[in-house]
Formats: structure tokens, C-alpha cells, sequence
């Protein structure tokens, strides 16, 4: 098999080079996004790739891919082909012609579906009853390559992120294993994308992230599971005058009627939506752990006001 260099960063990336490792390919690189400081104190922490990158292995985390001391290394190394699974930065052109069989990535969503940082997310969020894995050569433009293998993948209805990643992971493994065997014998050829196709798939923003009971469940519902377990789709509360948030990380749509954000059935915490009504199964309390939502509700002394 080619030597290769692998490029990745979240849990994501690391499960799929830890198989490669199981499956002896020959790994001569590692690239992984700088540590980062996490938690309450900030403390630097490396990515999850760099957690499982045995000693033997050179490690580098370029600020930018572009330094030219990064490149010089990416040269010394003679690597065959640059694998890239959810690396984190953009890759330039000098980088992307230096090894001699060029560069694939594994991107989860049917392209031209989902260009881009959010596909699983965007997904879940359009409540698409499928999708899948795909393995293309890179190039300059974004997840714009030839598709090398393709796997499709139903989406259950009460799928969440989590989930869902975990399982586009799983179906990855093998198929970029069997991708990387046909390049024993030079480099396959693949599918254009059709441009007319393309749907973009950017990084969520902050007000995509707060929960608007004038939406219908349906749509509450995926807004719930495109963000669950992190970060989570969260509310605003009045809590007898004190405004709380509170993440709401499983829900399901029932068919009862209420008003926008009152509370249907108090037993079974389900409020009302613009269209239909929701079962809150799950949440998160400002300042507290996770737990059921029934539960959390039964314990309140004042009942909220949900904003």
C-alpha cells in the first residue's frame, strides 16, 4: 500500500486513523491542528488525533498549513498521497500538489450535498430521511473534487449529531481502506460533481442554536437532534422573574395542540409549538448535569415560563 499522510483533528478523524494504524497502512505523517486551550481553566489540550499518534510517528501542528518550513517537511516525508478527514483548515494549492498521487478526503454527505463544515448538522436540521460518506479528491475548491466512492445511509427519525457521526464514521473505515487499495495501481479515476447540485453546508451560528416555539415541532424537533449532545438547541425561561436557560437535548413531535411555549401536559412535559406540540424527553438546567425532562420539571417549586 502507498505511504500516505494522514490529516485530522476531532474524535471523528481519530477513530478512522487509529484503523488505519489496525490495518498497518503505511503512515509516515501526522497533521493535526494545534493544542488548544479547553475546560474552566483553559487549559492547552491536544486534538484527539495527537492522543493516538504512537511516538514512532512524526507529529506536526502548523498555526497554517501555508508556512513554508510545514511545506519543506511535507516534501521531506515522500508521502504517496495526503489522506484528509476533518482536519480543520484549508489546505493550499503548494500543499495539495506535493504528493505525487494527490489528496482525498472523506466528507459525510452525498455530494455535491452539504459542501462544507456542517454537513452531518444541516442534514438532521432539513430533516433529510438520508445520507452518507463520501471519498473525493481534493482540490483547490471546496469538497469540489471527483468522487472517488460513495455510501448512502438512512436517517432514522430520532437520530441525533451524535449518533449520526458515529455512524458515518463507522461505514468510513472500511471504505477508505477499500479507496486506498486501488491506489496500489495508480490513481482511480472518479465522479464529477454536478454543479447545478451543490447545497453549501456552513457552520451553524449562535441564533440557529436557540430554540423559537412559533417553529413547528417537526422542526424543533431536528433543530434538537442536528445539535444534541453539543452544544445543544437551548431556551430562555422565566423562572418567577429570573431569566434561566435551559438545553434541550431530546425531544420527539406529538400530535396535541397548545399555545406557543405553554406547557400541554405537565406530566409528561410537552409544550406547545406553532404547528403541533413537543415531547421534552431530555434536558440540561443552566448550571446543572443532564436528566430527564419529566423529572426536571416535577421538581420545579414554580413552573416556567418558556420564551
Amino acid at each position: 500500500m502507498k505511504k500516505i499522510v494522514f490529516f485530522g483533528t476531532p474524535q471523528f478523524a481519530a477513530e478512522i486513523f487509529v484503523h488505519l494504524l489496525e490495518n498497518r497502512v503505511p503512515i509516515v505523517g501526522v497533521v493535526t491542528q494545534p493544542d488548544r486551550p479547553k475546560g474552566r481553566n483553559l487549559q492547552l489540550t491536544p486534538s484527539e488525533v495527537k492522543k493516538r499518534c504512537p511516538e514512532e510517528i512524526p507529529l506536526f501542528q502548523p498555526n497554517r498549513c501555508s508556512e513554508l518550513v510545514f511545506l519543506d517537511a511535507m516534501r521531506q516525508l515522500e508521502a504517496d498521497l495526503y489522506v484528509v478527514v476533518s482536519f480543520g483548515q484549508i489546505l493550499p494549492q503548494k500543499l495539495l500538489d506535493i504528493p505525487p498521487m494527490g489528496c482525498i478526503n472523506i466528507h459525510p454527505s452525498l455530494l455535491p450535498k452539504y459542501r462544507g463544515a456542517a454537513p452531518i448538522r444541516r442534514a438532521l436540521l432539513n430533516g433529510d430521511a438520508e445520507t452518507g460518506v463520501c471519498i473525493q479528491k481534493m482540490v483547490w475548491e471546496m469538497d469540489a473534487g471527483d468522487v472517488l466512492k460513495a455510501v448512502e445511509l438512512p436517517i432514522p427519525f430520532d437520530m441525533n449529531h451524535g449518533e449520526l457521526e458515529k455512524k458515518l464514521c463507522e461505514i468510513s473505515k472500511d471504505l477508505l481502506i477499500e479507496v486506498l487499495e486501488k491506489f496500489r495501481v495508480g490513481v482511480p479515476s472518479g465522479k464529477k460533481q454536478d454543479p447545478a447540485r451543490v447545497i453549501l453546508a456552513p457552520k451553524l451560528t449562535p441564533e440557529e442554536m436557540k430554540i423559537d416555539w412559533k417553529r413547528s415541532n417537526i422542526e424543533i424537533h431536528n433543530q434538537v437532534r442536528g445539535l444534541a449532545p453539543q452544544p445543544g438547541a437551548w431556551c430562555l425561561m422565566d423562572m418567577g422573574g429570573e431569566i434561566k436557560r435551559l438545553k434541550v437535548l431530546r425531544a420527539e413531535p406529538v400530535e396535541k395542540e397548545g399555545r406557543l411555549g405553554e406547557l400541554v401536559s405537565r406530566k409528561e412535559f410537552v409544550l406547545g409549538c406553532g404547528k403541533g406540540a413537543l415531547r421534552i424527553l431530555e434536558v440540561q438546567p443552566e448550571g446543572k448535569g443532564r436528566m430527564r425532562g419529566d423529572e426536571w420539571l416535577r421538581g420545579l417549586r414554580i413552573l416556567p415560563i418558556f420564551l
